[in-house]
């Protein structure tokens, strides 16, 4: 049983641990000296609390209330960030663009969900809109490991010292940015630590005691390719089955869609200048597409796909090394299969099955 001794004072207590372990110290060096000094932990605790920087870890030469007004001192970089997305004279806007586009464009917090299979531009789209509205946006790229520190913040060393440094949420909620959580399904249940900011309310930094409310503009939007209920096909392994009452705070959800033939042609214009090229690859991608939605076929030609395949005949002149080239990802079955559709939509182009070096 420790009896309280009147001579631990807080100078005391605080000389014998410098010495012991220097400015920097955890909670077993902590319980170490509480047991050969024989002294209760609580009252060590109590006497050193101020210079708790954060769980387990102790400063001496850094008391809480110091962590607070050091950080605008301590990390200034992101304010000298241009943080506006560049805008792309080659976007084509589809689908629910305009939209999500006014949504931005308001001001008003409005939390929205955009799914759809991968490579339909949910995410370009989210860009182009803040680019256009010449709005600054904060795009964090999400998995299963992404936690509390990635997305608030947390304690660094630098040069020497522990300071606090802004995660990207809370960089946007300061800022009034767009906030773009992309590919939120791989989330774990860390990404609940987001509750109180999909309400509006910004969130409490515990560990230097400061509320953080959002700047006017702040929104947040989310990108998926599910709709947070997981993936029963296996199409997207990794993704997870999302807490409802997460999912509850985005007020509306966009079904992203690729775009109609007529639209890809477009975007494939923009890109290449052989415009019967583009056409009829907009054409193979409809017909595919609609096969698969009919369960004919298990891949689909993406509109990134498409992409990929007037900037790969950019660079070798030759659309069949092109086409092949870029359905090499797919298994030997349904890339035969894609090529032969692709021989019987474009009659000018000789499609073979040989492996194009």
């Amino acid at each position: 049983m420790f009896v309280a001794d009147p001579n631990m004072t807080a100078d005391k207590i605080l000389t014998e641990l410098r010495s012991l372990f220097g400015s920097e110290f955890t909670f077993a060096d902590v319980k170490g000296y509480c047991r050969s000094h024989n002294v209760s932990e609580s009252t060590v605790l109590k006497r050193i609390n101020q210079y708790r920087v954060g769980r387990g870890r102790y400063n001496l030469e850094l008391k809480v209330k110091e962590v607070v007004e050091t950080i605008e001192k301590s990390y200034e970089a992101p304010a000298a960030l241009e943080l506006v997305p560049e805008r792309d004279d080659k976007f084509v806007p589809f689908g629910n663009f305009t939209t999500l586009k006014k949504i931005i464009k308001s001001g008003i917090f409005y939390p929205s969900f955009i799914t759809g299979l991968s490579g339909n531009g949910k995410t370009m789209g989210v860009e182009q809109a803040c680019a256009q509205l010449n709005r600054e946006l904060v795009r964090v790229n999400i998995t299963v490991e992404t936690d509390e520190d990635d997305l608030i913040g947390g304690f660094r060393l630098v040069n020497g010292d522990t300071v606090w440094h802004n995660g990207p949420v809370i960089e946007a909620l300061e800022r009034g940015a767009v906030l773009l959580l992309d590919e939120i399904d791989l989330a774990s249940n860390k990404i609940l630590c987001l509750q109180s900011i999909l309400e509006g309310k910004g969130v409490f930094l515990k560990k230097i005691g400061k509320v953080v409310k959002p700047a006017p503009g702040f929104n947040v939007v989310a990108t998926a390719n599910t709709k947070g209920k997981g993936s029963e096909d296996g199409r997207f392994i990794g993704t997870n089955v999302l807490n409802e009452a997460f999912l509850e705070r985005f007020a509306l959800t966009f079904e992203q869609e690729y775009p109609n033939s007529k639209t890809e042609t477009n975007i494939l214009n923009k890109l290449c200048t052989d415009s019967e090229f583009c056409a009829r690859l907009a054409d193979w991608a409809d017909i595919i597409r609609k096969t698969f939605y009919d369960g004919g076929v298990d891949e689909v030609i993406s509109t990134r796909r498409l992409v990929h395949i007037v900037q790969a005949y950019k660079i070798f002149g030759d659309k069949v090394k092109a086409i092949q080239l870029c359905l090499n990802r797919f298994d030997d079955e349904t890339k035969a299969s894609f090529l032969d559709l692709y021989d019987k939509v474009d009659a000018d182009v000789d499609i073979t099955q040989e492996e194009v070096l």
